[in-house]
């Protein structure tokens, strides 16, 4: 798992390395010039200004105090806070605490949503689990088209309509089979969506009540998939989202094509969201389990 982690964030790491190398290997002790530097390089990958703010605030009352004598004791009190933020949020989610546990994955066009419904559910197949897949995306015949394909490959039904159908109709076919059928999870996929758009925010509302009365409580989880690419851009859509339907847990996709890999950090703190996954290449076994430790050290290692 490690080693697609720190692969999938060579760019990231070649950022952070470049620019804090020249800070910690400084023979002199840190200091001001030292977290100005530090500013810096935080910002240029993609941690955000409120983010990083915190991070030199923690850093400048440990300098002032003299707690940080070294370019190294400073680099590890901020893996140290990278990991404390990360860590209050994470982790995959447990589908066994629902039968079946009914998944919503939403985002804007493009961040690769039909694919990590793929990838999710290869791996929840490959730990044993019954998967069903919903093909809610009803705008394009394209999409219902290559969820089934998806499925046809990986062995796994799909509940689909014709397109221009109901994508509530669909959803609530989709749980209402998996329960008579006993399924383990069903991963339901939808159109992607401009967040500015109000009506297409509201008919995703009107998917979540529709599933809800197909089963109680479902979904149990709205997955927000998001392009690691778009950085800082990205947070504002994933708010948007999060106000129209209380996104639960987030996947950052394409992680390995961007150098903008702080981004996990500042949508950790400044949504307050889980990353449940982290999207690491192209394959359909590219998917894996966020976990605090393992990402802070593939920034720096």
């Amino acid at each position: 798992m490690f080693g697609k982690i720190k692969q999938a964030l060579a760019k990231t790491r070649r950022q952070f390395s470049d620019r804090f190398e020249r800070v910690f290997s400084k023979q002199k002790s840190p200091d001001a010039e030292t977290i100005e530097a530090l500013e810096e390089a935080l910002i240029a990958t993609d941690l955000g200004i409120a983010t990083t703010g915190r991070l030199l605030e923690d850093l400048s009352r440990c300098l002032e105090r003299r707690d940080l004598k070294t370019g190294e004791a400073l680099k590890q009190r901020l893996k140290q806070n990278l990991v404390e933020i990360l860590g209050k949020s994470g982790g995959a989610f447990d589908t066994a605490s629902a039968r079946p546990f009914v998944i919503m994955v939403i985002g804007v066009n493009g961040v690769g949503k039909t694919t990590t419904i793929a990838k999710m559910a290869r791996r929840f197949r490959n730990e044993g689990r019954s998967v069903l897949l919903a093909a809610g995306d009803t705008f394009r015949a394209a999409a219902i088209e290559q969820l089934g394909a998806w499925g046809a490959r990986l062995d796994v039904p799909v509940v689909k309509h014709r397109d221009g159908a109901d994508p509530s109709a669909v959803l609530f076919d989709a749980v209402t089979a998996a329960r008579t059928r006993g399924t383990d999870v069903v991963i339901a996929d939808t159109a992607g969506r401009l967040h500015t758009k109000s009506n297409l925010m509201e008919e995703m509302r009107k998917m979540k009540r529709v599933m809800d009365k197909a089963m109680p409580g479902s979904p149990h989880e709205i997955l927000l998939v998001m392009d690691a690419t778009l950085g800082q851009n990205g947070l504002h859509q994933a708010r948007q989202f999060h106000e129209a339907v209380g996104v639960t847990g987030m996947v950052l996709t394409k992680l390995d094509g961007t150098a903008k890999g702080g981004i996990a950090v500042s949508a950790s703190m400044e949504l307050g969201i889980p990353i449940r996954f982290l999207g690491v290449g192209e394959g359909v076994d590219d998917l894996e389990v966020f976990e605090a430790e393992e990402f802070v050290d593939g920034l720096f290692d």
